[in-house]
């Protein structure tokens, strides 16, 4: 039997059972149990856990091409979708997501170390959606460079469109953004749109711009008072950062809150960075400690926050 990732498995041998986190081979996959660690298995030491199975998207369920009057016609909307899996967070779901008004036919492909496998061929109509690969975030590092070929029909009297492209390595930072909620599926997924048209430029609005004074280019909010840098305060994906990638997303969201609070003329600003390894901590002082804005800087009450923030006063 072959086992796919996110499904949820009993142990032949003992009294376990869990979801498939990891494909480690063709013989071997980690279960992860309700202790939330994730065990290496031979497969022919598990079983599927009856009505857990789910269907595949190819074959009996493949979606049913849905007819399109012509006077409704939408010539675009497809994206890429993942999700993590409702039952096991460290499992990533791909979708292939046609709002469109064409049917698609879609080829993925995976590409390894110079070895290529085909994971998923199938149509999906419009308005529907697919489930066409998994993968473990766990190993989000390592993943294979992903790409999708696509086709457009349509029965109607609408030129079909060119072939679709899309190849891509998946790098933490694609997933730093929020979460949307992604259409048909009904589930918070980050989505990449395959089919975006090609943006065009006004040459008189760009013209118009550069003449535009710089409190209409930009316009810097009032900062609060006291500033978090937590990285879960300031991201919904942090878990798929590096530490450095972590590192600067703080120290960015830090000088645009002290150059905010230097443009409003804020007579101190608080910025609370934790105590942790002391990295962050270093870094702000660092910084403040040689800005001409500051007059000086200090640990910020420390009945409220310890050694965990730093008050800075402005000039």
């Amino acid at each position: 039997m072959k086992f796919k990732l996110g499904d949820f498995v009993r142990f032949v041998d003992e009294r376990r059972e869990g979801y498939i986190t990891r494909i480690i081979d063709e013989q071997m996959v980690g279960v992860t149990g309700d202790d939330d660690f994730e065990i290496p298995v031979p497969i022919n030491k598990i079983t599927l856990v009856h009505g857990q199975l789910e269907r595949s998207g190819n074959g009996d369920d493949a979606p049913v091409p849905i007819p399109v009057t012509s006077g409704s016609f939408k010539e675009s909307g497809v994206f890429l979708g993942v999700t993590n899996d409702p039952r096991i967070a460290s499992v990533a779901h791909f979708h292939l997501i046609n709002t469109s008004s064409y049917q698609l036919h879609a080829v993925l492909n995976t590409e390894k170390a110079g070895s290529q496998k085909g994971e998923y061929a199938g149509t999906i109509a419009p308005e529907s959606s697919a489930k066409i690969y998994s993968a473990s975030l766990n190993e989000l590092s390592s993943w294979p460079t992903i790409s999708l070929q696509i086709l457009y029909f349509s029965n109607t009297s609408h030129k079909p469109k060119k072939p679709l492209t899309y190849s891509e390595k998946f790098k933490a930072k694609d997933f730093s953004g929020a979460k949307k909620n992604a259409p048909l599926i009904n589930q918070a997924a980050w989505l990449f749109p395959l089919d975006d048209e090609e943006i065009t430029i006004d040459p008189q609005q760009l013209k118009e711009s550069f003449f535009k004074s710089v409190e209409e280019k930009t316009g810097i909010p009032r900062p609060a008072t006291e500033i978090d840098l937590h990285i879960e305060k300031l991201s919904d994906s942090h878990q798929f950062l590096t530490s450095s990638e972590i590192l600067t997303a703080q120290l960015n969201e830090f000088k645009k809150n002290l150059e905010a609070a230097i443009v409003h003329k804020l007579s101190s600003i608080i910025f609370i960075h934790g105590t942790g390894n002391g990295t962050l901590r270093h870094e702000v002082h660092k910084i403040v400690s040689k800005h001409p804005g500051v007059k000086t800087f200090s640990d910020a009450r420390k009945e409220k926050f310890g050694y965990g923030a730093t008050e800075v006063w402005l000039k």
